[in-house]
């Protein structure tokens, strides 16, 4: 249903737009008896003001733009839940946009965001995003920005776990539990997230003398399929892991369903790590091992940030939000 606008109701009174809105305002210059036809008339239609068409008029629409790969995983659902709140407290509207996981769709959702006027932006970049033209551009603009989880190293404010001590914790905690074929799935090599990932899980080994095996890394397009053929193809090597770290949820799953597929015993064969949510750790089968993200503090802190430069902070802030590994069915106990 159309709702009836100030202009709708001045065309039908024979007055001036500016009159209708002072009469709805409750502002003097409006006669009494006009007052009350104005008034009736909207009443009468369901008149509704419209405070986002007002706030442009002001250049203030006291909302924000929020960027994320996939709204529908769940790791990032809980993120963007966190920072719906902690804007909706703030007075701030949420546009939540869908990057669909590539670059070409991000960049094209902080336009459509930018020609909503919003007054700030998160953004979780693709894992296809190289170039962060697009992001720096919106410092230049003065527009406030704040990058989270997939942090690229660039001069913007971010929010991200520690993801190098992250990734030694589980590679230490495995070799202790007896693991010598510690295998590595993440994303492209290009992605920062990756690099510092794979990063931990080599220091751990060549701390505890345990070679390095080429064979046993692979880092490809983060996807629920790819993770699954290169699961297939450590397990059909003449030595086997012993034990996988799964850098993404999806890869995770994959992995999971990989190894029982092919008949070995998880953990007894095969222990698995990975970087889930602690919903899809509880709800897989047997319940994974993962590494715990606070999604709750990444949401705040990454909102409080950008609240910081949208009341005038423009300095650069970089807040590690801290994980830990939480053992669950599918690691060995030592």
């Amino acid at each position: 249903m159309k709702h009836i606008s100030q202009r709708d109701i001045a065309r039908k009174l024979g007055v001036n737009a500016s009159t209708v809105s002072r009469a709805l305002r409750g502002l003097e210059g409006v006669s009494p008896e006009l007052r009350k036809q104005i008034e009736e008339l909207a009443r009468e239609n369901g008149y509704r003001p419209n405070p986002f068409a007002a706030s442009l008029r002001y250049d203030t629409t006291h909302t924000i733009g929020v960027v994320v790969p996939d709204v529908s995983f769940n790791y990032y659902s809980q993120i963007v839940k966190r920072i719906e709140h902690e804007a909706r407290q703030a007075g701030y509207m949420c546009i939540i946009t869908d990057s669909g996981d590539t670059y070409a769709n991000e960049k094209d959702c902080v336009d459509l965001l930018l020609n909503m006027h919003v007054e700030g932006l998160i953004i979780c970049p693709s894992q296809d995003t190289t170039d962060f033209s697009h992001i720096l551009r919106l410092r230049q603009l003065q527009v406030p920005v704040v990058v989270f989880d997939r942090v690229p190293d660039i001069d913007v404010s971010s929010v991200y776990i520690n993801d190098v001590d992250s990734a030694y914790e589980v590679t230490k905690t495995l070799i202790d539990s007896g693991s010598r074929r510690i295998a590595f799935l993440g994303g492209l090599n290009c992605m920062e997230q990756t690099i510092k990932r794979k990063h931990g899980y080599l220091e751990a080994l060549r701390e505890h003398g345990i070679p390095i095996r080429k064979e046993l890394v692979k880092c490809h397009h983060i996807s629920f399929n790819n993770g699954l053929s290169d699961t297939l193809e450590l397990l059909s090597l003449p030595e086997p892991p012993d034990a996988i770290i799964a850098a993404h949820g999806l890869l995770a799953i994959a992995a999971l369903q990989a190894v029982s597929s092919q008949g070995f015993q998880i953990p007894g064969q095969v222990s698995i790590v990975g970087y889930v949510s602690d919903w899809v750790a509880e709800m897989s089968h047997p319940r994974v091992s993962f590494v715990k993200q606070n999604l709750r503090e990444i949401g705040i802190e990454a909102f409080r940030l950008l609240l910081n430069q949208m009341c005038g902070d423009d300095s650069v802030q970089h807040i590690v939000v801290k994980a830990h590994l939480e053992i669950r069915e599918s690691t060995r106990r030592y």
